[in-house]
């Protein structure tokens, strides 16, 4: 316990001086969000905001985990997921902000390049993992092992959780928030099951910390694809490595419901030829339009996934 708080703090610590470092960076390399002209016009004001901040807390991640693998290898897959999927996301950035392609990546290309490290991770679990292909059934003492049908599962959840936690991240500090509460249930889950990837899941939540310090509204940055893509391979990896696929809909709530939201949204739209559901989506947008300020939009998000989280302690 007391090392994991170290790690902790040695992580907000190192996150926030980096991304400190990392903003006049970004604002004198022209770094800058582009905003939707379609989205609310409060976010306006946003324009130009230095985006790619996820490079920041993902550079301590990956020095912390580096140096605790050497301890914990089980680790290893996890930051291969994290490293590998924001990788991916910083591409994207990369093509929208300094290429200035607005669509950044192609659908397909991401599709590929996401399924070949959804690949190597199923291999891994498949092949060498103590665990194996068995997954537990929440709120009952019941785990089946999946075998082949593994991946197919695995390629659902850890495409879901990405785009999930990716809509997520859409207002100040909204992804940074909810996602430090669901590295925290990871981190005492991996505890409690004896998984071995809690000091990862503190090292993630500590870097998370130091980035909320500059990511909270009014952000001075925002964490761009990079992050976003990052952290969404971190949170579908560990769950998976828990054997807790199915608890993540549960515990990740607010990123399902962001997604659903939208794909709802779309379909209704097109099955009705211009009606909508909601004011807009994902549905932080909607609230934003029914008059919610940003911070009671991430409280009140942060706040559910709490609670969520507790529901998730009993389905253990």
């Amino acid at each position: 316990m007391a090392i994991a708080v170290i790690v902790t703090i040695a992580c907000f610590i190192l996150s926030a001086l980096f991304t400190k470092l990392l903003i006049p960076t970004l604002h004198r390399i022209k770094f800058g969000q582009q905003v939707r002209d379609d989205g609310p016009q409060t976010h306006l004001k946003k324009q130009g905001t230095p985006t790619m901040g996820g490079i920041a807390f993902l550079a301590v991640i990956i020095i912390a985990a580096a140096i605790a693998a050497f301890f914990k290898p089980r680790i290893l897959p996890v930051l291969f997921m994290t490293v590998g999927f924001g990788a991916i996301g910083f591409l994207d950035d990369y093509l929208k902000i300094v290429k200035k392609n607005t669509d950044g990546l192609s659908a397909k290309k991401k599709l590929i390049l996401q399924f070949v490290f959804m690949a190597a991770f199923c291999v891994y679990m498949m092949v060498f993992d103590i665990n194996k292909t068995f997954v537990h059934i929440p709120f009952t003492e019941t785990s089946i092992e999946l075998g082949w049908f593994y991946p197919v599962l695995a390629f659902f959840v850890i495409l879901g959780t990405d785009n999930g936690v990716n809509f997520t991240d859409g207002l100040d500090g909204l992804c940074s928030s909810v996602t430090a509460v669901v590295a925290v249930f990871i981190a005492a889950a991996s505890f409690i099951k004896s998984a071995d990837i809690s000091i990862y899941a503190m090292i993630v939540f500590g870097s998370l910390l130091g980035f909320l310090a500059f990511n909270s509204y009014p952000a001075k940055i925002f964490m761009g694809d990079t992050g976003a893509l990052a952290l969404g391979g971190f949170v579908s990896a560990s769950f998976l490595m828990l054997g807790e696929p199915f608890l993540l809909l549960i515990v990740g709530f607010v990123y399902l419901a962001e997604i659903l939201s939208s794909i709802i949204q779309v379909s209704y739209f097109k099955a009705t030829h211009g009606k909508r559901i909601f004011k807009m989506a994902p549905i932080h947008h909607h609230f934003e339009l029914c008059g919610w300020s940003e911070t009671r939009i991430v409280t009140v998000f942060t706040s559910v996934s709490i609670l969520l989280a507790l529901i998730g302690f009993v389905a253990l």
